[in-house]
């Protein structure tokens, strides 16, 4: 699973910390998503999917892993 965050798009309402405290966090200066190292990994897909669809300002994008491996032809191992 791979989550990204767009702290340009980023209005700091705080919904995704709620939704997923784990994973985001806010920045002490400014209030935007901050996405805690490594944590994704570890979290719920529907947390992620929860936080995702709480933001307002659609900052957060989680999307699936590619898969890679002797199907792959495409030739993006790992993109």
């Amino acid at each position: 699973m791979q989550v990204s965050v767009d702290r340009d798009r980023c209005c700091g309402a705080g919904q995704c910390v709620m939704a997923a405290p784990d994973v985001f966090d806010q920045g002490e200066d400014d209030g935007l998503v901050l996405l805690r190292p490594g944590a994704a990994g570890q979290a719920a897909h529907a947390d992620l999917e929860l936080a995702a669809g709480l933001c307002p300002a659609g900052a957060i994008t989680v999307c699936e892993a590619p898969r890679t491996g002797p199907g792959d032809t495409d030739g993006a191992a790992g993109t």
